[in-house]
């Protein structure tokens, strides 16, 4: 192990996150009383540019008069683009009428670490100023070739940062792939289209103590293909999914869960290896397999998560 070590800045659920759009006040309800472990109010694609301003209001209003955590849910809001007249009265507005409510900021199109710099520094004026005591957090959407050949840096750029989001359907307008599907795949290219996105943005998470996040899967009447894709972004190592639509809430909670079964075998591996130790030995086998330190490491993910699920949602 390095001796240089990024530490995971804050342990958050993120197994399903539900966008909600900012100018559709009558879904924030249905959102509270979801099954969702998070939640993002949206200003930026899912709002007309004529609803700006008013789903501007709705949100500031919503955190203000709605009790998201006293629901168990962590709450964000996506501004709009930094290319965007648009972005920095979403930050100021929002975080200094309301911002004491917030848990996280989701900061879209991020392309260079200087995108997540400045709003860093917004908000460390804004609590000065208003007297928020409890630092914001910042996620960064990662949907841009840009964003992407920059993401280790990006990774590295703040400590507000708590997470990336890759978001497919951005991500291949960028990239000019031959795709309208969001999240889906697109059956000429033999394989998985966005298995390479996907896995550097994931190594750059854990390199600097960042949650890894799948963005949408468009298609919200194919939960087949939904469940593909969660399941691939599960094996490769990421923490939850967006849901654009209740319906995908569910799912998402369970592909992100530990089965009771691999619960149950990491618990068993580290009962064997801790026997093993106190015989002074490092190694053990299992159900005939060798297993290690290595083994243990890996275990250990099964059961933190699960404990995390359970300490949240107790009758889970």
């Amino acid at each position: 192990m390095s001796f240089t070590k990024y530490e995971v800045e804050r342990l958050r659920l993120q197994r399903s996150e539900l966008a909600v759009p900012g100018s559709n006040p009558g879904m924030f309800e249905k959102a509270l009383k979801s099954d969702a472990d998070y939640v993002f109010l949206d200003l930026e694609d899912a709002v007309a540019y004529s609803d700006k301003l008013q789903a501007r209001k709705n949100i500031i209003e919503a955190l203000n008069d709605i009790d998201w955590r006293g629901r168990g849910k962590t709450i964000s809001f996506r501004i709009n683009g930094i290319d965007t007249h648009y972005m920095y009265r979403d930050i100021v507005e929002v975080v200094e009428q309301a911002g004491k409510h917030l848990d996280t900021i989701l900061v879209p199109k991020v392309g260079v670490p200087a995108d997540i710099y400045m709003v860093d520094a917004m908000l460390t004026q804004i609590e000065e100023a208003v007297g928020i005591t409890e630092p914001l957090g910042i996620e960064a959407l990662i949907e841009t070739t840009l964003g992407m050949s920059n993401v280790e840096a990006i990774a590295a750029s703040s400590r507000r940062l708590e997470a990336m989001h890759f978001g497919s359907g951005d991500y291949a307008a960028s990239c000019q792939a031959r795709t309208v599907d969001i999240g889906g795949l697109n059956p000429d290219y033999p394989g998985d289209q966005w298995h390479y996105a996907m896995s550097r943005m994931v190594v750059a998470c854990r390199a600097y103590g960042l949650r890894p996040i799948d963005g949408p899967y468009g298609d919200f009447k194919d939960l087949e293909g939904l469940e593909t894709a969660a399941k691939r972004a599960s094996a490769l190592g990421y923490e939850g999914k967006w849901a654009i639509h209740p319906s995908q809430i569910d799912l998402a909670n369970s592909v992100f869960s530990p089965t009771a079964v691999e619960v149950d075998h990491a618990k068993r591996i580290l009962a064997k290896l801790e026997e093993a130790a106190a015989s002074g030995k490092g190694a053990a086998s299992l159900d005939g397999r060798m297993i290690d330190a290595v083994s243990a490491r890996m275990a250990e993910n099964f059961v933190k998560k699960d404990e995390a699920i359970h300490s949240k949602y107790p009758s889970s």
